[in-house]
């Protein structure tokens, strides 16, 4: 996965590069290069790299529950809370 990965990532970016360069002599000839780029670009490369970022994870992390909100609450009570003691010990200082 660690080769497969740049390897189809390099070789959509040369075909890209290739149809440009192409696409001045034959216009057909370099809009295939282009359009065969994207398409291993997003059709095979993207999904390797998705899947390899995202196969140790667990998806519940990223969902929003109810208690995931009530973290979410909990925490911006504290930093608000935290927020306000700072300025109350500033102002007594002052």
């Amino acid at each position: 996965m660690k080769i497969a990965i740049p390897f189809f990532f390099f070789l959509s970016v040369i075909l890209v590069l290739l149809g440009f360069y192409f696409k001045s002599e034959n216009l057909a000839k370099g809009e295939l290069f282009i359009g065969l780029g994207v398409v291993c670009g997003f059709l095979i490369t993207m999904p390797l790299f998705l899947y390899n970022r995202w196969k140790d994870r667990d998806v519940k992390d990223y969902m929003l529950t109810k208690d995931s909100f009530k973290k979410m609450r909990e925490y911006e009570a504290k930093k608000d809370k935290e927020k306000a003691d700072t300025k109350t010990n500033e102002s007594k200082g002052a």
